[in-house]
């Protein structure tokens, strides 16, 4: 089925869509939710146990929440199109649980309210990620992955500096954020509308086929399996470190929770302009060139470089360089590896909700994991000097895998 082919405003669209979705995942899972965490059991062990445990949980009711909403909104033929309803439907329930999540102060109510979250967010991610390659044409599609990012980064900063404001009042924080996701959906739906699908045909239903359908075989699709395998190991190299900021600037810098809170604001606002700046570049750099394993392999040192800093200056002032020097590594990944995801997949992308919804878990494991691996690194590896150097290994992993990659420069 087709769908229109993207106008002016789908670009600025996706980016600020992508703006609200992940300032809400920056803001819950940098500031609101450890710190909400932090007022159950204040001591550094139990807090890092009771974050693991909530990650923990939503990870394993997430872990397929996205390629099965591609998946179904593939074959959803409704007069808004495939992808609309289940980024209103998500975001819906999404807004409605934040605003109750708020006021809870047990660990498991809170790990499960966050997981149907997750699973909601996840609704609004899958559909939005294959509206990329169902609009844009695939030399156009570096800069449309790259306003994504932006959208990304520019969120996860925006997130982290506006929730540092509700770091003792979560739940105007909660409220804030899932009015914003269900408002930036409703606009982006409204604005961009896609072709009735009412007449799209389809395949015959089939639960055999439909769940046969997740399984995508590495030896087939090579290029597929390498780009999964290298978008795990960066986004969990890369989040371990983020999803612990808050503690990692009360236990491992010496703050005290108000000046964490503000000084992990500061920090992300820092690491923003490189960001923007990388990403802008590489998005367009990468489609000029046709090249998109380069600027990986380029974001990979960079970042290693960064995560340095903080080893060797555990204060404040390494923590702002790592954010700088880190902010810019990452523009660069996403800017690219967004567009490469595009182009790895099977079919030439016929199944583009349900494959990318695949790929996107790549994404959400990790993310989701992050806080339990780190806090068994933090428990039992070492501390927080561990958690930078296991960081270091994983992202180096994730450029070594693209390499075998032979359908992707």
């Amino acid at each position: 089925m087709q769908s229109p082919v993207a106008t002016r405003r789908l670009l600025p669209s996706i980016a600020v869509i992508s703006v609200f979705v992940f300032a809400t995942y920056g803001a819950v899972i940098g500031i609101l939710l450890p710190a909400q965490i932090a007022t159950i059991d204040p001591d550094p062990l139990a807090k890092v146990a009771n974050f693991g445990l909530v990650s923990t949980v939503s990870f394993v009711f997430t872990l397929f929440a996205q390629p099965i909403v591609g998946a179904l909104s593939d074959r959803t033929r409704t007069r808004m199109g495939r992808r609309a309803p289940w980024m209103l439907i998500g975001a819906a329930i999404a807004m409605n649980f934040l605003l109750g999540l708020g006021g809870m102060q047990n660990v498991l109510l809170i790990a499960a309210f966050w997981a149907v979250i997750q699973v909601s967010m996840n609704a609004i991610q899958g559909p939005l990620s294959a509206i990329v390659p169902d609009r844009f044409p695939r030399s156009k599609r570096g800069v449309a992955s790259a306003m994504a990012g932006l959208g990304m980064m520019l969120g996860g900063v925006l997130g982290t500096v506006v929730a540092a404001e509700f770091v003792n009042n979560v739940g105007i924080g909660y409220t804030i954020f899932g009015i914003g996701v269900l408002v930036s959906t409703v606009l982006y739906v409204l604005f961009n509308k896609d072709y009735s699908s009412v007449g799209a045909v389809i395949e015959p239903w089939s639960w055999k086929n439909f769940l046969a359908g997740f399984w995508i075989n590495p030896k087939q699709n090579p290029d597929f399996a390498w780009a999964f395998a290298g978008r795990f190991l960066f986004i969990l190299g890369y989040f371990v470190i983020t999803a612990y900021s808050l503690y990692l600037l009360q236990d491992y810098i010496g703050l005290p929770l108000e000046e964490a809170a503000s000084t992990a604001a500061l920090l992300a606002a820092a690491g923003l302009v490189p960001t923007l700046l990388s990403i802008s570049l590489a998005g367009w750099w990468s489609d000029k060139v046709g090249r998109r394993k380069v600027f990986i392999y380029a974001a990979t040192v960079i970042m290693v470089i960064s995560l340095i800093f903080p080893l060797v200056m555990p204060t404040v002032t390494g923590m702002l360089i790592m954010n700088i020097v880190s902010g810019f590594g990452f523009g660069l990944y996403m800017a690219c590896d967004a567009a490469l995801m595009t182009e790895v997949l099977p079919g030439g992308g016929t199944a583009a909700g349900k494959d990318l919804g695949i790929l996107n878990v790549a994404t959400n494991i990790p993310q989701a994991l992050s806080p339990a691996v780190a806090g068994l690194i933090i428990t039992f590896a070492g501390g927080y000097q561990a958690l930078f150097v296991f960081a270091m290994v994983a992202v180096t992993l994730a450029a070594i895998v693209l390499a075998p990659i032979k359908s992707v420069r």
